[in-house]
C-alpha cells in the first residue's frame, strides 16, 4: 500500500521556486529541494522522475502564479487606458535589480522548454487581449495597441536593468504614458489632452 504524501505536490513546488529564486534554476537538485521542504530525495525522485521533470514542474507552476497575477490584476484595475498601464505596473514588481536579473535566467529556461515557451505564448495572448480591451472605445487607439503596451512594457524593464535609478515602476509608467501620447491622437485620450494644454509638454510628432 502507497505511503501518503506527507507534503502536498503544490507545497513542495513553492519549495522548488524559492530555491530557484533565491539561487537560480541550476541549484534546483532533488538533494537541495530535500533540504528545503523535508521530503527525502527518493520521495521526490518518485514524483517528479528526473531532475528536468522537476525543473519543468516547478518553472510551470510559477507560470501558474503569473497566470493568476495577471488574472487578478485584470479584475481589479479599470477597463480605461489608465487602467492598462496600472496593470503593467502591478507586473514590475521585481524588487532591485539583482532579483530582475536572476529572473532572466527563468526566461532562458522557458525559452528553451517547449512546454514553457507555449505557456509564454498564451500569455501574451491574454494579456494583450486584456490591454487591448481597454482602449475599446478610445477615439484613435491603434489597433494592437495591446500588443505594443505589452512591448513598451518589457522594453522599459531591460532598459531600467541597464541604468536602475529610481523604482522600476515608476520607470515603466513614465514609458507606458509616453507611449501612449504618442500613439493616441490628443482629442481621444484623456491624458494627451492634459499633455497638449500643460505648456511644458511638447506634442508628440504623429
Amino acid at each position: 500500500m502507497p505511503r501518503p504524501k506527507t507534503l502536498s505536490n503544490e507545497n513542495v513546488l513553492e519549495a522548488a521556486s524559492r530555491l530557484i529564486h533565491d539561487h537560480g534554476p541550476d541549484a534546483l537538485t532533488f538533494d537541495s529541494l530535500a533540504r528545503a521542504c523535508g521530503l527525502s530525495p527518493a520521495t521526490l525522485v518518485q514524483r517528479f522522475k528526473t531532475k528536468a521533470g522537476l525543473k519543468q514542474a516547478a518553472l510551470l507552476h510559477a507560470w501558474d502564479g503569473l497566470d493568476a497575477k495577471t488574472t487578478a490584476l485584470a479584475a481589479s484595475t479599470p477597463n480605461t487606458p489608465e487602467g492598462a498601464i496600472e496593470l503593467l505596473v502591478g507586473l514590475s514588481h521585481y524588487g532591485g535589480i539583482e532579483t530582475y536579473a536572476e529572473g532572466l535566467l527563468l526566461l532562458r529556461e522557458d525559452l528553451r522548454d517547449p512546454a514553457l515557451r507555449a505557456r509564454g505564448a498564451a500569455w501574451k495572448v491574454a494579456l494583450c487581449a486584456a490591454l487591448e480591451v481597454r482602449f475599446t472605445g478610445v477615439a484613435g487607439a491603434p489597433r494592437g495597441i495591446g500588443l505594443l503596451m505589452a512591448s513598451q512594457w518589457q522594453g522599459s524593464l531591460l532598459w531600467w536593468g541597464f541604468d536602475p535609478q529610481g523604482r522600476v515602476e515608476d520607470f515603466v509608467a513614465a514609458g507606458l504614458r509616453s507611449l501612449i501620447a504618442a500613439a493616441v491622437p490628443a482629442t481621444g485620450h484623456p491624458l494627451n489632452r492634459a499633455a497638449s494644454s500643460d505648456p511644458r509638454v511638447a506634442s508628440p510628432a504623429l
